[in-house]
């Protein structure tokens, strides 16, 4: 069994008549459709409304939907802050976000009112590292536009200088944020290429230097080694733009960049910067921000840049436990009882 689906398991409220709400008249908002059977057990005890459209409500019909609501099941592109709440009303007790991270929450607003607010963490690990390492790989062999080669009909013939990428064996792997996914990420390259490991993190990992050789290192001695950059520390105040133009300044011409955290922690503008002077050789990136990127943005033009659609969680696995969790944090949250996942 691996770690996500362990954790999926874990504490799972399995009996909900246990928590008392099957006479419970609860209205409940869900802001998108989710995977797996979970609402079905929602419906149960709720009265349950899920936003239908593939797009995310706009705030104007976010601020309608959610009036009179006691719980809210809301996704990282739903913007739940103070003034929403206040509309949702005094009832609103509890916001379950469909996510690990939680920073499209204003937490501090939501304790000031008595909000519970629960996330989904653990489930999605190996699903996102193993994004990680296939952005790796798709941006350092050229893998997209080499594709698009062959389905646009220009693929004349083998070229013995084309398509030239660059090979992780041996080479060094830098981990910015040595967190459940970094680690898993760097088990994979370690492991399967041999890679030397230098990370940052807030204390020495010494679970990661017994097992992997890891090297604890500042972010400038990280950026300057290692070959292959891969992100994965949350977006706070102190991360947003942390890969900004000075930083990238310090990569490798032939280093790879990826980002699977959060589009915020990359400096955009500087990015495209680097790839168009070749000052790096490729990025992955399976965040960015805005989310949708336009599809005019320079970096979705740029040959050397991969975009995947935030698909790192996008497994049947992660997705249905992530749907698991939400649930049972909205009917413990209505409850009263303590959230299987909480970040309050």
């Amino acid at each position: 069994m691996s770690v996500s689906e362990k954790a999926a398991k874990g504490n799972r409220v399995d009996e909900t008549p246990r928590l008392g709400m099957e006479t419970m008249k609860h209205s409940v908002l869900v802001t998108r459709q989710i995977p797996g059977e979970s609402l079905q057990r929602l419906r149960e005890v709720c009265e349950v409304e899920v936003w239908p459209e593939a797009i995310p409500p706009s705030r104007e019909e976010l601020c309608r939907l959610v009036k009179g609501r006691h719980g809210l099941l809301t996704m990282l592109s739903d913007r739940i802050d103070g003034e929403l709440m206040d509309v949702a009303g005094e009832q609103l007790c509890v916001v379950s976000n469909y996510a690990v991270g939680f920073n499209n929450i204003d937490v501090d607003a939501a304790k000031t009112r008595g909000v519970v607010v629960g996330n989904t963490p653990d489930v999605l690990t190996d699903a996102t590292a193993d994004l990680a390492v296939s952005l790796l790989f798709a941006a350092s062999r050229h893998v997209l536009p080499a594709g698009n080669q062959v389905r646009e009909g220009e693929w004349k013939t083998w070229e013995p200088t084309g398509w030239l990428g660059v090979e992780p064996s041996g080479k060094t792997l830098g981990i910015v944020g040595m967190g459940r996914i970094g680690k898993a990420t760097a088990k994979r390259l370690v492991g399967g290429w041999g890679m030397n490991l230098l990370y940052t993190s807030r204390s020495d990992q010494g679970d990661v230097e017994k097992e992997l050789g890891g090297r604890r290192v500042e972010l400038d001695t990280l950026l300057a080694e290692s070959d292959f950059v891969s992100v994965h520390v949350a977006l706070t105040d102190e991360t947003r733009n942390l890969i900004d133009a000075d930083a990238i300044g310090k990569m490798k011409s032939t280093s790879v960049l990826v980002n699977t955290a959060r589009g915020e922690i990359v400096d955009q503008d500087a990015l495209v910067d680097a790839l168009n002077r070749r000052a790096i050789f490729a990025a992955g990136l399976d965040v960015t921000t805005p989310e949708p990127l336009p599809a005019d943005h320079a970096l979705v033009k740029s040959p050397h840049c991969v975009i995947l659609p935030h698909i790192g969680s996008a497994t049947h696995t992660s997705r249905n436990a992530m749907s698991e969790i939400a649930v049972d944090n909205l009917i413990a949250g209505l409850a009263g009882k303590p959230l299987r996942c909480s970040v309050t």
